[in-house]
């Protein structure tokens, strides 16, 4: 889909396709490129990296880009402490763009809770509920942490300092100013993800958004052109969309 979406935007053609060693697509062509593991070769001739990978693929590919001059597009989740500080050192050398969800749709929601959470006080209790299929290998998932952090954006507090997680047995009554974390179990089947961003004083949330897989791919697409001529440094989609 990325493929077909970078074919269809003007200013935009695909250079390069990676894939990791021992797929079955190496050798294999697409949109005109053949498929290599080697990541010098994939992005000889990029201006702009799109990674949607694993943490550990994705620290590999940006050290490959800093040392190219390559730009980046990255939409992986599920990086550790040390994989992040992997990816703001290579931010000093080219920009990256990062997003835990690329959806134009998603990202005009990340700014809607971040305002909403500015006008509510502590006694509004906040709760990231989400629902994906049986692949999916982060929980919570990058798009979930993301709201919860525009939540907390909005309360001007940090997220590590008001989140919970998980509950279970006794846990107490909820402190004022809490923001929880809800994986529903029912990770099967194969569909999109949905996540419901509740903010209530006893009363009903939001409509959770159903993202489209093309939403993805165009806000991705659209981050890689916007990326030209950009000084090195950590980019955001609110950068990409001026919000």
């Amino acid at each position: 889909m990325l493929i077909r979406e970078i074919a269809r935007t003007e200013g935009a053609s695909l250079a390069g396709a990676l894939e990791g060693p021992g797929s079955n697509a190496l050798g294999t062509e697409t949109g005109g490129v053949k498929i290599t593991a080697d990541t010098a070769i994939a992005i000889g001739a990029a201006n702009v990296l799109i990674d949607f990978t694993v943490p550990a693929a994705t620290v590999a590919h940006a050290k490959a880009c800093a040392d190219k001059g390559v730009s980046m597009v990255i939409g992986t989740t599920g990086l550790d402490p040390e994989q992040t500080a992997a990816i703001h050192a290579a931010a000093k050398k080219v920009p990256i763009m990062w997003a835990a969800n690329m959806s134009l749709g998603v990202n005009i929601l990340l700014a809607l809770v971040e305002k909403t959470a500015s006008m509510l006080d502590p006694a509004y209790d906040i709760e990231v509920l989400e629902m994906h299929h049986r692949h999916k290998i982060d929980a919570p998932s990058g798009t979930a942490l993301a709201l919860g952090r525009a939540a907390a954006a909005g309360r001007q507090v940090k997220l590590e300092e008001v989140w919970r997680k998980s509950r279970d047995g006794h846990t107490g009554a909820r402190p004022a100013g809490e923001i929880g974390f809800a994986t529903f179990a029912r990770r099967r089947g194969s569909g999109r993800a949905h996540r419901d961003v509740r903010r209530r004083r006893r009363t009903a949330g939001t409509q959770p958004p159903r993202v489209q897989p093309r939403d993805l791919c165009l806000g991705a697409v659209r981050a890689a052109l916007w990326l030209k001529g950009k000084k090195p440094g950590l980019y955001g989609m609110k950068d990409v969309l001026g919000l």
